[in-house]
Order: structure tokens, then C-alpha cells, then sequence
């Protein structure tokens, strides 16, 4: 399971975009409202990105070329994506305002189980947690293709989190992180608020002028404060979330610790987060990480909120919330899966926390699915 995990993750490659060329006499331009392209995660009402992971997913007939109109707020002088074509890895491509054509072909290495089917996935969103913003104003197709509708998985994993779950210090950023992987691997949908930095309570932490307790339920991510034609917030509504959240994962609290939150403090912080995700997510399994901590060079690890994740868990099972789990994650992470000059998760220690993740949900009773929703 491992093994095939890292297969996930071990091909790299940035493609520096070059403007699009021709690709018939009349190519199929799909406009950035179009019902039949699937957009995920937060998109304002520009449409602009926010949040790292956001994006779209387009199934076409009959797919050759593909380019990307981009307005003048996408991040200048260029923004990183994740592309993924038939399910297969995902390939960095930097693109900019104007006209980028993206690369269609497959990873070096990579087959197509599926290369005699007319009808090709293409998954792209921004990695990033910040100098993340697309501006998408239309997509362009080939002479001849045909969007077509893409049904999502019935698995739709929601993570909430900081930078251990962000993939920050990771060359292709959250699609190298756990959350990511564990969306993959499941062949399920996936929506990351995760940002470096940011405490779950309402505080300043690091640069983020709010915590996550605010930031969950708005649109734009920190960002925003230092964006000057957006420097403002606007609520998220939570039934564009299609399909809705299936599973509620969350990873939280190294920053409130990081800023002297005391522990009471966040206990209650934690507590009322989760009362008010209750209001969207009724039924929904939360899956709530204790941490992995801090490893040191010496064997042992710091933890923080030490039994607060067991007493928050406690408390929601008292009020009558049996749909509340703990994910004890105790000696997930040691010394070898960490960058020892900031103890974050590296490529290889995200594939590690994925794969035990993969094998507490399978013990738990959520299996991946045995194949993609929507075929190619």
C-alpha cells in the first residue's frame, strides 16, 4: 500500500507554458460558467481561486488540446498547477494571464489502461497556498470535442488543517500532502482548507489574521488580507460543495499551542467549531487527529493539548454526537519522515502518515472504491 503510494507522488516535472497555438478552424470555447465543467473547492464569483487544491475536472470527447484563458487577477508572473489526465499523476504546469496551452500527454513511464476510449479526464486545480489565484475566463477546446458530464466519486473527503496538512515545504505542494493522497488512493473527491500558519481560535498566528474557526466558513483563505482589490471576506455557501462532504477530517491546534492558547481555551475553541459544523454537516462522520507532534533528533517527540483531542471527542459523544471519531496518530511521525530544519512531513513522511491513515479508515470501514466514477 505504501509502495503504491509513493508511485503516486515519485514523478516530478514543471512545464513551462508557451502561448497556445491554432487547433482548427473552429475550436470549442467552454465558457467559465458551463454546468458541465466540475469545479471544486472555493471559487469567488469572478470566477478566482482560493484555497490550495481548488480547481476544475472536465470529461471530453474527442480531447487533442486544451488551453486556458486567464484574466488579469490570476497570481503574476505566473501560478503553479497540478495537472492530471486520465487519472494519472499530477504534472506541475505554471500558466499566466492570457492564453496557456496545457500539456495532454502522460507522465514519462505512465500508461493508459483506457487508450482505445474517445473520452479523456482532465483534473486540474491550484496547489498552492498562496500566489494561488486563477482567474479563469474560458476554457478552449479542439474542433470537434465535446464536453461531457463528469460524475464525481460518492466518497467526498473534507480536510480541515494547517501547514502539516497544506504540503508546505513540498515541491508540488498539497498534491504531495496526506489529505491529497488519501483522496487519490480512495478515488474519491477532495476538499483541502488547510493554511500554513493559522491557529484554529480567531487570532493572529504567523502572518494569518484570522484563525480557522473564522476562515472555514468564508470563501477567500488568509490571503485575502494582502490581495488590495480583495481585501475583504464573504460567506461560503456550503451547497456549492457538490457533492457534499462525506467524511469531515481534521487536523488542528499546532499554531493555537504555537501562540500560548491555553489549553482550556482551545478545548472550548475546538468545541464550538465542531457545534457549528454540525449545522452543515449533519450526519457526517468527524474525524478528529490528535497530533503526531514534533519530532527530535533524540527519539522522543512534543505533543501539545496532551487528552484535550480525547476530552473534545468525550464531550460531543455526551451530547449525544456518536459521529464523532478520534484518530489517535501517536507515533505516525518520527525524526526520518521530517525536514529536521522545520519538522514538517517530507514527500516520503506524507506517504507514511496517507498510508496509515489508508489503513485506520479500511480498519474503521471505509474502503477505497474499486474504480473512478466516471470512466475513461
Amino acid at each position: 500500500m505504501l509502495v503504491s503510494l509513493l508511485a503516486l507522488v515519485s514523478w516530478i516535472s514543471v512545464v513551462t507554458v508557451v502561448p497556445a497555438h491554432g487547433a482548427g478552424t473552429k475550436p470549442v470555447i467552454v465558457q467559465n460558467n458551463d454546468p458541465l465543467v466540475h469545479f471544486h473547492g472555493r471559487w469567488d464569483p469572478a470566477p478566482e481561486t482560493w484555497w490550495g487544491s481548488t480547481g476544475f475536472k472536465l470529461h471530453v470527447q474527442g480531447l487533442s488540446s486544451l488551453t486556458l484563458k486567464l484574466g488579469n487577477h490570476t497570481t503574476s508572473p505566473w501560478v503553479q498547477l497540478g495537472v492530471s489526465i486520465n487519472y494519472g499523476s499530477f504534472n506541475t504546469v505554471n500558466v499566466s494571464t492570457g492564453t496557456n496551452e496545457i500539456p495532454l500527454s502522460l507522465p514519462s513511464g505512465e500508461t493508459n489502461d483506457n487508450e482505445a476510449s474517445s473520452t479523456s479526464i482532465v483534473r486540474i486545480n491550484v496547489p498552492g497556498w498562496q500566489d494561488n489565484r486563477l482567474e479563469l475566463e474560458e476554457i478552449v477546446l479542439n474542433a470537434g470535442a465535446k464536453l461531457l458530464p463528469y460524475t464525481p466519486s460518492k466518497i467526498n473527503f473534507q480536510f480541515i488543517g494547517d501547514s502539516l496538512s497544506a504540503g508546505q515545504y513540498l515541491p508540488q505542494i498539497v498534491d504531495q500532502a496526506w489529505p491529497f493522497l488519501i483522496g487519490e488512493n480512495f478515488k474519491a473527491e477532495h476538499l483541502i482548507n488547510a493554511q500554513p500558519g493559522i491557529a484554529l481560535s480567531d487570532i493572529l498566528a504567523y502572518g494569518n489574521v484570522h484563525g480557522m474557526s473564522y476562515e472555514y466558513f468564508v470563501t477567500e483563505d488568509t490571503q485575502y488580507y494582502y490581495t488590495d482589490y480583495h481585501n475583504f471576506t464573504t460567506p461560503w455557501n456550503f451547497a456549492r460543495d457538490q457533492p457534499p462532504a462525506t467524511h469531515v477530517v481534521i487536523h488542528i491546534g499546532a499554531n493555537d499551542s504555537g501562540n500560548n492558547v491555553t489549553a482550556d481555551a482551545f478545548t472550548q475553541t475546538y468545541l464550538e467549531f465542531l457545534s457549528r459544523l454540525r449545522t452543515i454537516y449533519h450526519t457526517q462522520p468527524f474525524l478528529i487527529f490528535t497530533p503526531w507532534g514534533w519530532p527530535q533528533s533524540d527519539g522522543t517527540v512534543s505533543y501539545y493539548y496532551q487528552g484535550r483531542y480525547e476530552e473534545i471527542v468525550n464531550t460531543r459523544h455526551a451530547l449525544g454526537d456518536h459521529d464523532t471519531f478520534l484518530v489517535n496518530t501517536t507515533g505516525w511521525v518520527t525524526y526520518e519522515d521530517v525536514f529536521p530544519d522545520n519538522m514538517h512531513p517530507t514527500i516520503a513522511g506524507h506517504v507514511k502518515i496517507a498510508g496509515l491513515f489508508q489503513q485506520w479508515l479500511e480498519n474503521w470501514g471505509l474502503h477505497p472504491e474499486s474504480e473512478w466514477a466516471t470512466p475513461v
